[in-house]
């Protein structure tokens, strides 16, 4: 990946955020998830099937302005995650520990409304609601994802180390310890 730089140096740079349309504009990466790409994640995997055949729906996008993955850079961007439900679960990222555990994370929600989800490998479990003006903080060594309990798309922007990488794995094969669902219109964990 190639990156403007000033002699040894990176340029610095300045990205818009779209508010309205919950993007980061003059991204470099996009990652779309779609129903398909969320197989192991949902325990309704009938459901799930279903919603696939029935248009393969986004669940959600990430939007990243790339830097180098390396000691001392920020990683930057917005997840934008849309409402919906496969059976009663509601939407959610893929969820994911950081390749280096000892790595932390900051998102502060734009818009919308539902939760961080967090877990640990021994089994510790935290949620903490995510609505407009939010700052969340993942300290290092926690799994977390985000859960769209809304109407409307859940839109946060985030920051990290970008030497942290991700590791999906392990949360495709141990999931989460709970799950949300809308049950007759409440939010559940179970």
């Amino acid at each position: 990946m190639d990156f403007d730089a000033i002699g040894k140096y990176m340029v610095p740079f300045d990205v818009d955020l779209d508010l309205n349309e919950g993007i980061l504009k003059g991204y470099t990466n996009h990652t779309i998830r779609r129903a398909s790409s969320m197989w192991h994640y949902y325990q309704d995997e009938s459901a799930l099937e279903t919603s696939i055949n029935n248009g393969d729906p986004i669940h959600y996008e990430v939007f990243e302005k790339t830097v180098p993955e390396e000691y001392g850079h920020l990683m930057m961007g917005v997840s934008k995650l849309y409402a919906g439900t496969v059976g009663q679960e509601f939407f959610m990222t893929k969820g994911h520990y950081h390749a280096v555990a000892q790595t932390g994370e900051v998102y502060l929600c734009l818009k919308g409304s539902g939760y961080l989800v967090m877990k640990t490998k021994d089994g510790d479990f935290f949620a903490l609601p995510m609505e407009r003006g939010k700052v969340l903080y993942v300290p290092p060594y926690w799994a977390h994802r985000s859960v769209n309990t809304g109407t409307e798309p859940l839109i946060s922007f985030f920051v990290y180390n970008a030497e942290a990488g991700h590791n999906y794995g392990d949360i495709e094969t141990e999931g989460f310890s709970k799950r949300v669902f809308n049950q007759n219109g409440k939010t559940i964990f179970v």
